[in-house]
């Protein structure tokens, strides 16, 4: 049986992520009362739903009002102060030992977002870092990824020294202003590619990093392994489910026995997520063919096989049906 977190789960320590959103919205002079509205936080809870946490941000980005503020909690996020954990990460030699350690310590280290970390070879070789969501969050998610995003930019150019080249995608049209996302992040800046992803050249996975070690992170990836790592959210878990099964194509019901509950528990628990099945396989299969699509430069044709479609017309259809765009269009737009 899979194991995983609901958005209702007491599970992120009160002491880390929450104190420094709180702690951050205090110093721009944010009053407590309107960023503890509808919480339900007690004083000296130990742990927060991620329920609970969504609604603080929530409170946080209305009460301060202000463009940068996803940016700004986004430059204290990472490494974090999670143990063993946090310092694995601190200690890495380089940038692909970072992105490695943080998909694995997800749950720990960025439990509202999954960091999914692809790689491919060939002369145009490189890595992705697709964000997606653990526990849902519609209203909020643009700023989660702006947030997420920036954090991971700051850390690298902390452990490497050098701001990297990294090229961003995202599943939303361009905003007003973009001045924020520039600063930030820099200016290779894609809208309404559907899906929220940094990508960078392979040239710079191992380049070493002045501030690793390999051994120090090494000696604290065992120490956090003996830790535990905690179940990943909802979402998350079955996005990698979907992801390892999808060219069987995964049913509910096959899910669902794989996840130990009922096709209708499933489905009551992805709608408290504000999600359904059937979204979720679709984000699924839009993610692997558009990385079928931009690192395998694959055709219609491959596309459609490997996802377990009869023909290309039937899967164009779809992919029409996923995205709003044929194909052909999005894939010359890569």
């Amino acid at each position: 049986m899979i194991g995983y977190r609901q958005a209702g789960d007491a599970c992120i320590p009160a002491q880390l992520q929450p104190a420094q959103v709180l702690d951050y919205a205090r110093s721009r002079d944010a009053a407590d009362a309107a960023l503890l509205r509808g919480t339900g936080l007690a004083p000296m809870a130990p742990l927060l739903t991620p329920e609970q946490y969504l609604r603080l941000l929530a409170n946080t980005f209305k009460a301060l009002d202000s463009p940068d503020t996803s940016f700004m909690l986004g430059q204290q996020l990472l490494p974090g102060h999670d143990g063993a954990l946090s310092h694995a990460l601190l200690q890495a030699p380089t940038l692909r030992h970072a992105l490695t350690t943080l998909c694995a310590g997800h749950a720990r280290l960025t439990p509202l977002l999954r960091p999914h970390l692809q790689l491919w070879d060939g002369a145009d070789g490189g890595a992705a870092v697709v964000w997606t969501d653990s526990f849902g969050a519609p209203g909020l998610r643009a700023a989660l990824v702006e947030m997420h995003m920036t954090a991971l930019v700051a850390l690298c150019r902390w452990l490497g020294g050098v701001r990297l080249p990294w090229r961003f995608t995202f599943n939303r049209a361009a905003p007003c202003h973009v001045e924020q996302h520039e600063v930030h992040l820099g200016g290779d800046l894609r809208f309404g590619c559907h899906l929220d992803a940094m990508l960078i050249d392979a040239c710079w996975l191992d380049r070493p990093w002045p501030r690793g070690s390999a051994l120090a992170a090494a000696r604290a990836l065992q120490a956090a392994e003996q830790e535990g790592m905690p179940p990943a959210g909802l979402l998350a878990v079955l996005y990698d489910y979907l992801l390892a099964h999808v060219r069987l194509g995964p049913t509910l019901e096959g899910t669902a026995a794989a996840f130990g509950v009922s096709p209708a528990t499933l489905k009551r628990q992805l709608q408290r997520h504000g999600t359904h099945f059937q979204a979720e396989l679709d984000q699924v299969r839009t993610h692997v063919a558009l990385w079928l699509f931009h690192a395998r430069r694959a055709g219609n044709e491959a596309v459609a096989q490997y996802l377990g479609f009869h023909d290309s017309a039937n899967f164009r259809r779809s992919f029409k049906r996923w995205t709003g765009q044929a194909p052909g269009l999005l894939r010359a737009g890569w």
